[in-house]
C-alpha cells in the first residue's frame, strides 16, 4: 500500500504539472505590446473616437473646440472700432468751412506808404477802420496830415512799416525785404504795436453803404459773431466784422502764413462791396480790373511787407505774384511769427 500509494501520488503530482503548465502557456500576453511605446499610441488612439459619442465625453470635446470659434470674432471689433476713431479727427479741419480763393494776384502794400496822395484811399497812414493806423501801429508821431489833403486829413504821420525818410509833406515810407531770421518783423522801425502781418480784401463792412447794408447776410461769421458777443452789431456803424478776422494764405512757394484783416482793398474806384468773390465758394475772379500784371484778372488781395515775405513773392512791390487764400477762425490759426503781436484794437475814427 505503501508504494502504491507512493506511485499514485507520484501520478496525481505529475498531472497535476502537465495541468498548471498548459494553463500558464495559453492566455499569456505578448512582449510587444506591453513594452513597445509606439505601439502603446498606436492602440490608444482608436479608443479616442469610439469614446466621442459618449454623453460623458462630448462635454470635453465641446470644451476643446468652441475656444477657437471664439477666438476669432473677438479681435474684429477692435480694429473696426480703431478705424473710426481714427477717421474722426480729419472729416472736417476748420479751415474747411471756410471756401479756399486759387490764384489770386496779390500786391504789397505797408503802414505809412503814400500810394497816391492826389487819393482819397491813396495813403496808408490811415486805414478804412483806423484813422490813426499808421500812429497805432508804430507809435511814431511826425506830425499831423493837413486836414486839407485828400488821403487822411488830420491822421498822424511818421509811422512807417518799412524805411521812413524826410518829414513833414517830404515825409516817405518806402517797403523793405523780410526774412525769418527775425520773424518777418520790420528791420528799420521800432517793434510794432501791432500785427505786422496784415492783409486787405474787397470788402469795406463799414464805410461801403452796400457792404454795411448786406453784412449780416454774406459775411460767415456774422451771426456766430453775434452770439459770441451777446449783441447784434449788425446796425452798428462803429463795429467791423472784418477788421482783424484772420486769413490763410498760400504764397508762390508753397509757403502757408496767416495775416489779419486790417484795411479794404484793392478796389476800381469806389466800390468796396465784392461779396461775390470776397465770399462767394465758386472761386470766382475778382472784380476789381486794376493793380495787375495778369491780363486775366485785377487784383484781389494787398498783403504787408512780412506776408510778401513770408510767402516767397519774387516781386518786393510788384503785382505780378499769386496766391490762394481762406478765411480762417481764430481757433484755426496755428502758432507762427504772426502770433507774436496780435491787433485787438475796433474801429477808430
Amino acid at each position: 500500500m505503501k508504494h502504491m500509494t507512493t506511485f499514485i501520488m507520484a501520478v496525481l503530482i505529475l498531472l497535476v504539472g502537465v495541468l498548471t503548465a498548459g494553463c500558464a502557456a495559453g492566455p499569456a500576453p505578448s512582449p510587444s505590446a506591453s513594452t513597445s511605446p509606439s505601439s502603446a499610441s498606436a492602440e490608444a488612439a482608436p479608443a479616442t473616437p469610439k469614446a466621442s459619442p459618449s454623453p460623458s465625453s462630448a462635454p470635453a470635446a465641446a470644451t476643446v473646440e468652441e475656444p477657437a470659434p471664439a477666438a476669432v470674432p473677438a479681435p474684429e471689433p477692435a480694429p473696426a472700432t480703431v478705424a473710426v476713431a481714427a477717421a474722426e479727427p480729419a472729416a472736417a479741419p476748420a479751415a474747411s468751412k471756410y471756401p479756399l480763393h486759387t490764384n489770386i494776384v496779390s500786391t504789397t502794400f505797408w503802414v505809412g506808404e503814400i500810394f497816391n496822395a492826389s487819393l482819397a484811399d491813396g495813403s496808408q497812414v490811415c486805414s478804412t477802420y483806423n484813422g490813426q493806423w499808421a500812429f497805432q501801429h508804430t507809435g511814431i508821431n511826425a506830425g499831423t496830415t493837413p486836414a486839407s489833403a485828400s488821403g487822411c486829413p488830420g491822421s498822424i504821420y511818421g509811422g512807417c512799416d518799412g524805411v521812413s525818410s524826410g518829414s513833414g509833406s517830404s515825409f516817405a515810407c518806402a517797403t523793405e525785404a523780410r526774412d525769418a531770421s527775425n520773424g518777418y518783423f520790420p528791420k528799420h522801425q521800432p517793434a510794432p504795436l501791432e500785427n505786422p502781418f496784415y492783409l486787405d480784401l474787397p470788402y469795406d463792412d463799414i464805410n461801403d453803404s452796400v457792404a454795411f447794408q448786406q453784412r449780416c447776410q454774406v459775411i460767415p461769421w456774422a451771426a456766430a459773431d453775434n452770439a459770441a458777443t451777446g449783441v447784434d452789431h449788425c446796425a452798428d456803424g462803429s463795429y467791423s466784422y472784418m477788421k482783424n478776422h484772420w486769413v490763410q494764405m498760400t504764397g508762390p512757394n508753397g509757403n502757408v502764413c496767416y495775416g489779419q484783416i486790417e484795411d479794404a482793398g484793392p478796389s476800381s474806384g469806389s466800390a468796396y462791396h465784392d461779396s461775390n468773390y470776397v465770399f462767394g465758394a465758386a472761386d470766382a475772379r475778382p472784380a476789381n480790373t486794376d493793380f495787375s500784371a495778369d491780363g486775366t484778372q485785377g487784383a484781389g488781395t494787398d498783403v504787408s511787407p512780412a506776408l510778401n515775405g513770408c510767402l516767397g513773392f519774387a516781386e518786393l512791390d510788384g503785382s505780378g505774384d499769386h496766391v490762394s487764400w481762406r478765411f480762417v477762425d481764430r481757433a484755426a490759426v496755428p502758432a507762427g511769427p504772426w502770433l507774436n503781436v496780435e491787433t485787438t484794437s475796433g474801429v477808430s475814427w
